[in-house]
């Protein structure tokens, strides 16, 4: 899949690298002498190979005011501080489009302090929060300025909001567009929060219609209710609380048939439709048809359904339980086919945490846990392994997936996603050959549980910078709380899931 982007700076780094001279690639895409320039910057980052989804090339960048001002080939120190990367890749901080930060009123089960530093650690440096799994739900103008004010001071990466789309809210959408949401997010199963209820086909298809007079994007939890909930019922009334029913009560056709719904409706209405944490490669073919049928359909998948399948949830247990479940082998395989051929369109953490006794008490009752997956800080060592150590992703595909097409989705493109000069300075410098373990304890998250613990992966984030300053190194948090900023759509390029 390729993308309208404006002209690459990679015709002019190859020529930067056939003068074999210290040039500086500015604003206007000029090569400069770097006598001429008389400037000094406020960080330089040198010997990193800088990975943009165009491709790669070994330099510099210099960065001043937490702007990406100037590509460079060879070292300069004219810089209040200094980085040699060492040869390691140097990528545009990844935009996870997905997390749950349960702030306001869930605090006390992640907050943007917490989630915020994690998140740093895996080489995110911008978040957009999902409207439910706080209290209230953003669903109107003042609950989502509630929720802004109320993280404020807490975040050290930048991050911008979902609004919600619920049975008696699509009078409210105007409110949310006004108070900054950058797209709609609706559940077509019960997502298990009171004031967050399932949206009816009708319901939907006035949200789309809605959407589309507005230019904004509507994102479905697609599993299908009437079959999820009738599954459910049979397996609990048979006594059935082992980790397998929680499987066999969401099959992958339940969501092939809310995706084939929502693509249905969305395209009467002419809206933008994104699928979000699709589980399954039949999933991902239907968007894809869809859009190869002219179609503005988009979607996602998650870490969790390339890395672990059911046989993992059963002896994982509640830690691993998410909706939808994860699936055979078979179809972890078939995702990554369709990732890696470009017909899913990003990548994205679906950080959902909770107290650790949320996913306890499932121990003895899979029905009785939590389902959500602790995931924004493993999700590019994740990614790096299993996809890039393993399958042969490229780095700039990898790039693409988490931070280009993302925030060119959402608006965010190209002060986000992006290294050009003129974007905001937020990178990540990554060991893609250094092994380590996962431990729990070592995360950021407010309660230390994870799927993922103990296992072993190759590629590590070293080094994470948003708007120019470093707030994580080498293990440990660098800046303050507060220091992130609440962001907005507004992007002078689209994201055409068409081309």
């Amino acid at each position: 899949m390729s993308h309208t982007n404006p002209p690459s700076e990679h015709a002019i780094l190859k020529s930067m690298r056939r003068t074999g001279g210290s040039y500086f690639l500015i604003f206007d895409r000029q090569l400069v002498a770097r006598e001429e320039l008389q400037v000094r910057y406020d960080l330089c980052v040198s010997n990193a190979l800088i990975v943009e989804e165009q491709g790669a090339w070994h330099g510099g960048l210099g960065v001043r005011d937490g702007k990406v001002v100037a590509h460079f080939s060879t070292p300069d120190d004219a810089a209040d501080r200094l980085i040699d990367a060492g040869g390691r890749p140097l990528l545009p901080g990844l935009v996870d489009a997905h997390v749950h930060f349960n702030q306001p009123g869930r605090t006390e089960w992640e907050g943007f302090s917490c989630g915020s530093m994690g998140a740093a650690a895996g080489g995110v440096t911008s978040v957009i929060d999902m409207p439910l799994n706080n209290a209230p739900s953003a669903v109107d103008g003042a609950t989502l300025r509630a929720k802004q004010a109320a993280v404020r001071d807490q975040s050290i990466i930048d991050y911008c909001f979902w609004g919600g789309l619920v049975t008696d809210n699509v009078a409210r959408l105007t409110e949310l567009d006004a108070a900054g949401a950058v797209a709609y997010k609706a559940f077509m199963s019960n997502s298990g929060i009171d004031d967050f209820p399932a949206v009816t086909d009708g319901v939907l298809f006035d949200g789309l219609r809605h959407a589309a007079r507005v230019g904004a994007l509507v994102a479905v939890h697609a599993e299908s209710e009437a079959l999820t909930a009738y599954f459910s019922a049979q397996l609990r009334a048979a006594g059935r609380i082992d980790r397998r029913a929680w499987l066999e009560a969401r099959p992958g056709f339940s969501e092939h048939e809310a995706i084939s719904r929502a693509l249905l409706l969305a395209g009467a209405a002419g809206a933008r439709l994104h699928i979000v944490h699709v589980s399954t490669p039949e999933g991902v073919d239907l968007v894809d048809a869809a859009r190869r049928a002219g179609q503005s359909a988009t979607c996602e998948t998650c870490p969790h359904y390339l890395v672990l399948d059911e046989d993992d949830f059963v002896k994982i247990g509640p830690a691993a339980k998410c909706a939808p479940p994860l699936r055979p082998r078979a179809s972890v395989e078939g995702l990554w086919q369709r990732v890696l051929a470009g017909q899913v369109d990003l990548i994205a953490s679906d950080h959902s945490p909770c107290p650790t006794a949320n996913k306890q008490r499932g121990e003895q009752d899979i029905w009785a846990a939590w389902g959500g997956i602790t995931g924004v800080q493993t999700m590019l060592p994740l990614l790096l392994h299993e996809g890039v150590y393993r399958r042969g992703m490229s780095l700039a595909l990898l790039t693409r997936l988490t931070a280009a097409n993302p925030a060119r989705l959402f608006g965010l493109y190209p002060t986000k996603g992006s290294l050009r000069p003129g974007a905001d300075a937020d990178f990540v410098i990554i060991d893609p050959a250094e092994e380590w373990t996962i431990e729990a304890d070592r995360l950021f998250a407010r309660h230390k549980h994870t799927p993922f613990a103990g296992r072993r992966v190759r590629g590590r984030v070293r080094t994470t910078a948003v708007r120019g300053r470093i707030v994580y190194e080498d293990g440990a948090i660098t800046a303050p709380a507060g220091y992130g900023r609440s962001i907005r759509k507004g992007s002078e390029y689209a994201y055409d899931p068409s081309r």
